[in-house]
């Protein structure tokens, strides 16, 4: 069956319409839980996740349930990468301030100092998460505005040393260094709420801070406080929590943010590759052959 509505199945409708089903074609709004799984019955075989990220899904109940997950690495790794340099871009030079001043009628006589904004030739960019969609945001601005590059990872990244002149440090020193620092982390345990008061309180005044990411590795209210105060410059987010954020939250509207409602993989490039590899990872789950892009459980 095909969910019909334009927005996503309530928890209680989920479990209802995924009695009998042999696979879950699903999105980042689904969670697929214990209960989901039993609800669908024991021939359930595959989830597969029309995303990169997996964290809607229970992968210790996928492993106790038998059920293999897959997900849509790769195809998304330019268009995200790209939305991360504009919104860095665009929060850098305000430009949701100026385009509000001329959609309002303030725009007025020219000012030298007016909407001042700061630009990256040459300064120090952070990328905190050094996987597929960082480097790529690392190579657009290290090769387009020669800019210092610290990262943090795991482990060391030799390709990313030796092509960009990375440097791994850790968060501290990534924070205290940086003028823009983008957020490419998988969220976990150790993730959430990464970026807190006490890690706001380490970065530069001028900092812009860019997160396309999961709107939980960073502290909302430390955010809001950390504009709000000018301990930061400017932020711009693809992610929050929740999503979609309500209109009254302190983020909309705040001068120095731009939200955008998670379009990260929005281009018709990535999003029919994502489909290609969903629908491939589902009919293979269900024939019983190898996942084109399968999520390891452990």
């Amino acid at each position: 069956m095909v969910w019909p509505e334009e927005l996503p199945p309530t928890p209680e409708q989920l479990l209802e319409n995924v009695v009998g089903c042999d696979g879950l074609l699903t999105m980042l709004s689904d969670r697929i839980d214990a209960k989901v799984m039993d609800a669908a019955g024991e021939q359930l075989r595959v989830v597969s996740n029309y995303a990169v990220g997996f964290n809607n899904i229970d992968l210790s109940a996928a492993k106790e349930h038998g059920v293999r997950v897959g997900n849509t690495p790769d195809v998304l790794t330019g268009s995200t990468a790209d939305l991360a340099v504009t919104l860095l871009l665009a929060a850098a030079r305000r430009v949701e301030e100026g385009s509000a001043e001329v959609r309002e009628g303030r725009w007025g006589a020219w000012k030298p100092a007016a909407l001042l904004g700061v630009e990256p030739e040459g300064k120090t960019v952070g990328v905190v998460g050094m996987g597929r969609i960082g480097k790529a945001f690392a190579e657009r601005m290290v090769r387009g505005w020669n800019m210092r590059l610290l990262y943090t990872s795991r482990s060391e990244q030799e390709d990313v040393n030796e092509s960009l002149g990375g440097r791994r440090v850790e968060l501290d020193q990534l924070l205290a260094e940086s003028d823009f620092i983008s957020v490419h982390v998988a969220l976990t345990d150790d993730t959430r709420n990464l970026l807190d008061a006490a890690a706001f309180e380490k970065m530069k005044p001028n900092a812009v801070l860019v997160n396309t990411a999961r709107g939980e590795v960073i502290d909302q209210d430390a955010l809001v406080e950390a504009i709000s105060s000018k301990q930061i410059f400017a932020a711009g987010l693809d992610v929050t929590t929740p999503e979609p954020l309500p209109p009254s939250h302190p983020l909309v509207g705040l001068p120095g943010v731009i939200i955008l409602p998670h379009i990260g993989s929005a281009t018709d490039t990535s999003r029919c590759g994502m489909a290609e590899i969903a629908v491939d990872n589902i009919l293979a789950g269900i024939e019983g052959r190898p996942l084109r892009c399968e999520v390891p459980l452990g």
